[in-house]
């Protein structure tokens, strides 16, 4: 690959680079994420994901399996697709960072991206910090994202977006401890897949991933795992990351009465758009169990793992037994 100083310096008409630090290290040691500080150009600094296969993979849980390593690197490959074929396509109610460049070549992916906290989007918010307010704004960008691509079929996505979906983890499945969750898994992720109304899904809808600015308007980052779906799959996931089993219990209502406000708004005159919160707010809860059920074998114990989700996903499972 072309030396990285020089793609930075020719895609964004930069002279020099000033200074350049780290902002983290990829999962599992398959490289890392760097801030280029630039002079002249049309941007003072960039963001610069550099995707290396490693000799040796490290995961943190000792996931370090041929399947885990593809399902890592098709993940890289869907991210520079989203930004190269998608992300123009979403709008300021569902803003993305702009890449100035994605190449592919041999072992190495080079993703050059919007430093975000340049662009004002500085704040990052944790579980003990987010407010309601926050929460339904990121609800909101989820909802105008999952308009947008309604009905869109994933060309070189996931066939099935999010990082747990059942087919792309049969180790985790395997390892299960809740034997009745493990035997409705298939007809979960059946209910789910063959929901009538599918979008695209963030597919790693966390907390983490939503930048804030001092406005409280936020750019969500960290497309790897985009890919058909039922919006649900991100809202459930997104609300288990905020708040604790208290919390989603009070704010359940609240929450998804205002997603589903902001996607009626942003379809606009969608004729099936009741049709749409009808089927989607009973796959609520199945969204909830599918997750679960990747918790059970992945991390069992996980502080996810209360009883607000047990719960949904107990009445999945007594719904499946009556069916």
């Amino acid at each position: 690959m072309q030396k990285i100083e020089e793609i930075i310096l020719n895609c964004t008409g930069a002279s020099l680079i000033l200074n350049t630090h780290s902002v983290q290290s990829l999962w599992s040691g398959y490289g890392e994420i760097k801030r280029y500080f630039l002079k002249g150009g049309k941007v003072s600094s960039v963001i610069v994901k550099h995707i290396q296969l490693p000799n040796n993979v490290n995961h943190p849980r000792g996931w370090n399996t041929a399947l885990s390593h593809h399902r890592k690197l098709k993940s890289y490959q869907v991210e520079k697709t989203w930004y190269q074929k998608y992300a123009t396509q979403t709008g300021q109610q569902c803003r993305v960072p702009d890449v100035f460049y994605a190449i592919e070549i041999d072992n190495e992916l080079l993703l050059i991206m919007e430093d975000l906290d340049a662009s004002g989007y500085h704040i990052r918010l944790d579980p003990g910090s987010v407010q309601l307010s926050d929460a339904k704004t990121c609800l909101s960008w989820l909802a105008h994202f999952h308009a947008t691509f309604m009905g869109r079929e994933p060309e070189e996505l996931w066939g099935t977006g999010t990082y747990w979906h059942l087919d792309t983890r049969p180790d985790e499945l395997s390892r299960m401890n809740n034997l009745t969750l493990k035997h409705a898994a298939k007809q979960i992720d059946t209910k789910l897949k063959s929901a009538t109304f599918q979008t695209l899904v963030h597919g790693d809808a966390k907390l983490a991933n939503f930048c804030f600015s001092e406005e409280k308007s936020v750019v969500a980052v960290d497309f790897q795992y985009v890919g058909k779906g039922c919006g649900m799959k991100d809202v459930a996931y997104f609300i288990s990351s905020c708040f604790d089993e208290e919390q989603c219990q009070i704010h359940e209502e609240a929450l998804l009465s205002h997603y589903f406000n902001q996607l009626e708004i942003s379809l606009g005159k969608y004729s099936d758009f009741q049709l749409v919160k009808e089927e989607w707010n009973d796959l609520y809860k199945y969204a909830w169990a599918d997750f679960y059920r990747f918790l059970d074998g992945w991390n069992p114990g996980h502080w996810k793992m209360h009883e607000y989700s047990e719960r949904l996903t107990m009445k999945v499972i007594d719904q499946i037994s009556c069916e």
